[in-house]
This record gives structure tokens, sequence and C-alpha cells, in this order.
């Protein structure tokens, strides 16, 4: 047997793998192996697109297989991520309008428990000077490291853990309200904020780190807990802003219910999905940290931050409120999960 006859055999295994993670993907279910499949589906495009390529050399003769295989791999795939994709049609305007409108500079990171390049983040912070930060992962130790940032602030609140699920909410917008709360889990929390801009303009933040979908476990709780998150913020305005690591990609039926029963629009579709996992290799990595925008928020700016020790790249954003759009204040409920 050749080595070209061997090469041929590999990409034609390796189209045939793809192949059947991406019909598996398909199946709906809540097992955790099943929809981790989700979180690669760019990157199956593009290492499918590779074999194929590869296999006009080393499989020739098999080559109707190899681009049959490699064709409905990546049909698949694309189909489900076809909304992030330059071609679909954009959901908001980016820039939006926002003349006469008050704007807030948004800064959203997981910063890696374990990363000790706290100086970096201190750094980026200085250089970015967000109204809204929003830190995940964050322990006692990166909350010490920070203060400096932090005191800076005219509000913080802050929920240091060691369990990777910490998470830091500051601002120099006026806080209504600020609480963090046991939406998907008791040692997970949800920030929730109701905040309003210089000309009193009033909108609602949420800030969601949720435990990833793994095997050998349902997503069942954690989904359905997921899309209340968006569905009943605590005083139900209609203006809402949604930033956080989801651990989750924006395609996934997960994020999807989310976005559909919170009625949110993702300044992303239509452009690309932004990756910002891993940070060592996000050119070919997936969509984990998200950011949702509802009724009068807008969004003049996004891009995605340069690599500062994490294996997340943070999202850097700069979102008004129309103080003409609704304010449908009807209530006050709180939203709570099961622990």
């Amino acid at each position: 047997m050749t080595m070209r006859s061997v090469a041929g055999k590999i990409v034609i295994g390796g189209l045939a793998v793809l192949l059947i993670a991406a019909l598996v993907s398909l199946w709906g279910t809540n097992r955790g192996a099943v929809r981790l499949l989700d979180t690669l589906r760019e990157p199956s495009i593009y290492l499918a697109a590779t074999l194929v390529v590869l296999g006009l050399f080393v499989a020739r003769s098999k080559m109707a297989l190899v681009v049959a295989l490699g064709l409905i791999s990546i049909g698949i795939n694309l189909w489900r991520i076809w909304p992030y994709t330059f071609l679909a049609p954009a959901q908001v305007p980016l820039p939006d309008e926002v003349n006469g409108m008050s704007c807030a500079k948004v800064l959203s990171f997981n910063v890696l428990q374990t990363n000790d390049r706290h100086d970096a983040t201190a750094k980026l912070i200085e250089a970015e000077r967000p109204d809204i930060l929003l830190l995940m992962e964050t322990n006692q130790v990166w909350l010490d490291a920070l203060q400096p940032q932090l005191a800076r602030y005219g509000y913080t609140l802050a929920r240091p853990l060691e369990n990777k699920y910490g998470m830091v909410f500051a601002t120099t917008l006026q806080v209504d309200r600020a609480e963090m709360v046991a939406n998907t889990s008791s040692n997970t929390p949800t920030l929730y904020a109701t905040l309003r801009m210089g000309d009193g303009a009033r909108f609602e933040l949420i800030g969601l780190h949720p435990r990833p979908p793994l095997p050998g476990e349902s997503t069942a709780q954690r989904d359905a807990n997921i899309a209340r998150a968006g569905s009943r913020t605590p005083d139900m305005l209609s203006n809402v802003l949604a930033i956080g690591d989801f651990n989750d990609v924006p395609w996934s039926s997960t994020t999807q219910k989310f976005v559909h029963d919170g009625g949110f629009s993702d300044p992303r579709a239509g452009r690309g999905s932004f990756a910002t996992f891993p940070a060592d290799y996000a050119l070919f990595g997936w969509p984990l940290d998200q950011i949702f925008v509802k009724e009068g928020v807008k969004v003049e700016t996004l891009e995605i931050g340069e690599d500062v020790g994490s294996d997340h790249l943070p999202v850097l954003a700069k979102v008004c409120v129309d103080p003409m759009s609704e304010d449908a204040d009807v209530g006050s409920v709180l939203p709570t999960g099961d622990s």
C-alpha cells in the first residue's frame, strides 16, 4: 500500500467522521456531548474544506466520494451558522443611528481565574475606560489586583468565587437596581441591573455566565433557566442589553431560545461570528462571549479586543439608548432558578 493510498484513506475517514458528527448534531437532545458539537461547526467547515483539497492530490480515484462527504458536512454546518456569515442579512445596523442619544462604552471579559497577568487586564480597563464593566471568572485574587481600577467606578458589585464563576460588575452610570441572583445555578450568579444614561434613558443589563454543556450531563434545566434569564428581567423594561460568556455559541438552540424568548437582536448577525475563544486561535475558534440588544438599545461600535492573557478575548462595544423608546415598566419580577 502506497503512502498516497494511506493518505487517501485518512482523508476519506476524516470526512466521514465530520459528516457523522454533523448529522448527530442535528439530534434534538439535551445530551451535553451532542450539544457540544454546536461549538465545532465553524472549525468543522474549515477542516472539511481542507480535507477536500487534500483529497484532490491523494484520493483522485475516490474524488466523487470525497467531494460528496465534504459538501454534505459543510452544507449542514453552514446551514446552522448561516446567520453569522457575511452573506446573511444583518439583524441590526452597525453603526446604528444614535444622534442625540446618550452612549456608554462596554467591556465584557472572561479573565480566566488562573491567569496571573492581572496587570494586562488592568491596562485594558485603563485604556478603554468602559462605562459598563463585566468581568467573569473573578476570585478574590482578581478583585484585589483590580482594586485601583474598580475604585474609580461610582458603583461596583462583586461576587468573587473560587469555582471559575465569580463575577464583577462596575459602572459609571446611575444604578436604579443591581443584583446577582442564582438564575442558572446557586454558584453561577447572573447579573441583573437597571441603569440610566446621562439623559435619563433607562435600560436593563443582563450579565450571564452559565456552566457549559458537558458530556454525560443533561442540559434541560440549564437551557430552560438561560431562556428565562432573557425573558423575565426584574423591571421588565423594553430596552435590554445582554452580555457575558454564555459558554455557548449564538447559533445553538439554547442561545437561540434565549434570543427568541427575550426578543433580542444580534449585532454580529450578517457580519461574521466574532470568535472569542480560544484566544490563541480565535481565527479558528468560536464565539462564546455574547452581546444582544433589545428595542431602543443601539450599537454604535463593536469589536473583539486583543489577547491579554486569558483564554477568551474581550468584547468591546459602544451602546446607546433611545430616550424616546417605550419604557415598558410593567412590574418588578426578579428571575430565579433552581439551584
